[in-house]
């Protein structure tokens, strides 16, 4: 299979599908590994890396889309890229469709069959390919509130471990998954007073047990939900529906009870948003302000961190994008895990959440594949 990789085009996106490391492994597999010049070099591997690697280099995205039986990619196609997918070609990357109705409208009318990287399962009911980015995006959150906390970035002024004499920030994560965990971790390690919220009890005996008394576990109810809401400085939205918009838990109302200058850091945007009153942001323009509140809702965050979280990315991706080359759509009619990745396929949404949520038919993915 020729398996293309483009240079990502979104604002102050550095990441790569395809790392040098990966290239070799499909050119090992004998595979046809085209790459766009320059895709690489946010995380310093230059064409030659790729060269070495056994790929091709060539000089535009159109070269890519035209050529590619496979195209890799990080994140959702833009749209000048998906009017360039075809039918019958596979696409893979991220693509969170429940809360972008004009980017669902183009893949299915491209033909493309669309695997999605936040909804391929595992045996353990996990979600593998998005855990990596969600475990960087956890940890960033952190970073990027502390910094959006600072008097100088509209902040509160409020050092989120303290000083001696002086109370730490108070954090509340909402969402005891892989996001809710990575950043507890990271607000615990800097002394932070932390709150995680979720609705699963053995989750939260987990978290409990995890961080032995360093970080107060509740269950999220309305009540408790406003309580830690409106004592917080820095507040994590970490809340995820695998493959469906994220609900929306605190809501403009609630925000003239929160303190002025606290921050709110919305990691679920990429679905949406779990906060009413949040909208996607860039790195180029990461915060705004409602209320007083500074909210930073920047849709790609992993992008600030690109030889980290690309690296870890293709760690992830790899496995089951060697799948698809060596196998193409038996790939995902064989393995049950993958076909919880088709999200679109020839004009058919095949992911029920999606379809839920844009008001489209959805088709199971057995229904629509046709695979011998």
């Amino acid at each position: 299979m020729r398996v293309g990789c483009p240079k990502e085009i979104k604002n102050h996106e550095y990441r790569v599908g395809l790392t040098p490391g990966a290239v070799r492994e499909y050119v090992a597999h004998g595979h046809d590994v085209i790459i766009e010049t320059g895709a690489g070099s946010g995380i310093g591997a230059d064409d030659d890396a790729y060269r070495a690697a056994g790929a091709r280099i060539v000089a535009s995205a159109s070269d890519i889309f035209q050529k590619s039986d496979m195209v890799v990619k990080v994140k959702e196609p833009q749209p000048d890229e998906w009017t360039q997918l075809r039918d019958g070609q596979i696409l893979y990357t991220y693509l969170h469709l429940a809360p972008d109705p004009e980017q669902t409208r183009g893949l299915l009318e491209s033909g493309v069959t669309a695997i999605a990287y936040e909804t391929v399962t595992d045996d353990r009911g996990g979600l593998p390919l998005l855990a990596p980015m969600s475990e960087v995006a956890g940890r960033l959150s952190i970073q990027a509130g502390a910094t959006a906390l600072q008097k100088a970035n509209g902040g509160r002024g409020v050092l989120l471990g303290g000083v001696p004499g002086v109370l730490p920030a108070k954090v509340a994560i909402i969402g005891g998954g892989v996001v809710g965990l990575h950043a507890a971790r990271m607000a615990a390690g800097l002394g932070a007073d932390v709150a995680i919220l979720d609705r699963s009890i053995p989750r939260l005996r987990q978290l409990d047990d995890l961080f032995g008394g360093r970080v107060h576990t509740r269950y999220s109810t309305i009540d408790a939900l406003e309580e830690e809401v409106f004592a917080a400085d820095l507040v994590i939205g970490a809340v995820l529906i695998p493959g469906a918009a994220a609900p929306k838990l605190v809501t403009r109302e609630m925000l003239s009870g929160m303190k002025k200058g606290a921050v709110i850091v919305d990691v679920a945007i990429d679905q949406g948003g779990c906060f009413e009153t949040s909208h996607a942001t860039t790195h180029s323009d990461p915060t705004f302000e409602v209320d007083g509140v500074v909210h930073y809702c920047v849709a790609n965050m992993p992008g600030a961190v690109p030889v980290t979280s690309a690296h870890a990315l293709n760690n992830a991706t790899l496995h089951y994008g060697l799948q698809l080359a060596n196998k193409g759509l038996k790939a995902i009619a064989e393995d049950r895990h993958l076909r919880a990745g088709l999200n679109v396929h020839r004009g058919r949404v095949t992911n029920g959440p999606v379809a839920d949520a844009l008001g489209y038919e959805s088709v199971a993915p057995e229904a629509v594949l046709n695979v011998a």
